[in-house]
């Protein structure tokens, strides 16, 4: 499988997820400004939506969307327990944090990374986004991890994004649990893995 990413993008989850799972993934960085991967491919050929991260299976085809992506890669080793079995309870309660994920953290640093987007609107956007974080610090301050004690791909992806705070200088101390979260996520060796492979060790 090849992945396809940009770094710190969201791309990261999958990056992590792969390597929690101890699977062989290759990489190949996109400059999504360009739309050309590292090889000089035109990326919009690979994923005609233009953004990562996009992942080349062995049968040829591509995935894409991070949620379905770190899906995928967690149900190829269901004995590394990155996610729950399908059908079970439990991969609905994943399910759930994926889509919150997904439409509340991630999408809802959209404004800030468009330099055109007025002072008023980004401030109003940290303001949801600190009361997401909030809600999550909640959840955080009974459990180690979304899903209670196991790290699974709702981490990874949520760990993803959160750390793009680090690019819009949002301080999220008064969090303490959420920051206690992004620490002890930092620290997994496969995690540090793939930061350094990224370039992206300083930013987490």
């Amino acid at each position: 499988m090849k992945l396809y990413y940009a770094p710190g993008a969201c791309s990261l989850a999958p990056h992590i997820v792969a390597r929690e799972a101890g699977l062989p993934v290759t990489l190949e960085k996109v400059d999504l400004s360009k739309h050309l991967t590292e090889t000089g491919a035109n990326f919009r050929t690979i994923n005609p939506k233009g953004y990562v991260p996009a992942i080349a299976l062995n049968d040829g085809s591509v995935l894409t969307e991070a949620a379905a992506i770190i899906q995928y890669l967690a149900d190829q080793q269901p004995g590394a327990g990155l996610a729950p079995a399908n059908g079970t309870t439990e991969r609905y309660r994943l399910i759930e944090w994926l889509t919150f994920i997904s439409s509340e953290i991630h999408k809802g640093f959209g404004p800030l990374w468009n330099p055109a987007t007025p002072d008023s609107v980004k401030s109003a956007t940290k303001d949801r986004l600190a009361s997401r974080f909030a809600y999550l610090d909640e959840i955080l301050a009974k459990q180690p991890y979304l899903m209670g004690e196991t790290f699974t791909i709702a981490d990874a992806y949520l760990f993803t994004v959160v750390n793009w705070t680090n690019f819009h200088a949002m301080d999220i101390s008064s969090f303490k649990n959420l920051s206690a979260f992004m620490t002890r996520v930092a620290a997994r060796p496969k995690v540090q893995e793939a930061l350094e492979a990224e370039g992206l060790k300083q930013a987490a």
